[in-house]
């Protein structure tokens, strides 16, 4: 079968969802040095609570807000509640967070089932177009659209603000920020919640093309870590690299060899690292 513009309209959409969840994991790791092992978690959230809004209010828009707020409550509570607490404890991290994972995907059979569910996309996006002579699904085309805007302001937050630099400083030397009077702790409580933010737009964004059940969470946790890996610990534009080659990837394997998709994607992240151990962007700060 050969590689055709609907192959990489799949990708690059994919790429814009990899992108909105590990982007606040990479940060987050990076310059808090918290292993959360619940994002996936947060997506799963932000895509429970926009379907049953959007069933209830028919309003894709509602849908998106509720979702993204859902997620953003529930990684506020996380990093307030617990995980403040066991700062530079990364096994204890690991742990805390599992446990969470288990807890979230336990509470969300209970309430939405184990069946699969998926969003309808708004009424403007749904259908196909015709693009470079293949028919490709129109809100797959917006989704990359959405993802590049998000992927835009999110660096220019990171790397081009006062803010971000503050961020970007505390990824390199944490002491040395703390030392000149920041309130990191402010920072990572505003990094953190930025980043379950963008877990909650990737579930309620994701629904209607993913859908979403019990498993979504370790298969995008899984495809979140590799795009870590491969782009660099608390890097963006590693964030954004990484999460289209692993998409596109993850997309030309399944058109050829659907079960060695998996595979391919961790060969590719060991190959990496083999190369590069910091990864394609990331320095070796810590």
């Amino acid at each position: 079968m050969p590689i055709t513009t609907a192959s990489l309209v799949i990708g690059l959409s994919y790429a814009s969802l990899l992108f909105l969840v590990s982007v606040g994991l990479s940060v987050v790791f990076g310059l808090m040095r918290f292993v959360n092992l619940a994002t996936g978690s947060l997506y799963l959230i932000g895509g429970y609570v926009a379907w049953s809004v959007a069933r209830r209010t028919n309003s894709f828009v509602l849908a998106l807000i509720a979702g993204a707020l859902a997620a953003l409550v529930l990684g506020i509570l996380i990093e307030r509640g617990f995980l403040q607490r066991l700062h530079r404890q990364e096994l204890l991290q690991v742990a805390l967070t599992l446990g969470i994972a288990y807890i979230v995907q336990d509470v969300t059979r209970w309430v939405w089932g184990g069946d699969p569910l998926r969003l309808r996309p708004p009424a403007v996006f749904r259908g196909s177009i015709e693009l470079f002579g293949s028919i490709v699904p129109t809100y797959r085309v917006a989704l990359i659209g959405i993802g590049a805007s998000m992927a835009i302001v999110v660096w220019y937050l990171l790397e081009r603000t006062k803010w971000g630099a503050y961020v970007r400083a505390g990824v390199d030397d944490l002491e040395m920020v703390e030392c000149l009077g920041i309130n990191a702790r402010r920072v990572f409580a505003v990094v953190f919640a930025l980043g379950a933010l963008l877990c909650g737009i990737g579930g309620a964004l994701g629904t209607p093309v993913t859908g979403v059940a019990p498993g979504t969470d370790i298969q995008l946790q899984l495809m979140a870590l590799i795009v870590v890996v491969l782009g660099g610990l608390g890097s963006v534009s590693g964030a954004i690299i990484a999460s289209i080659v692993v998409a596109l990837v993850d997309t030309m394997v399944r058109t050829f060899w659907p079960e060695a998709s998996f595979f391919a994607v961790w060969a590719l992240a060991a190959f990496v690292l083999i190369m590069r151990p910091q990864g394609l962007l990331g320095r070796v700060a810590w």
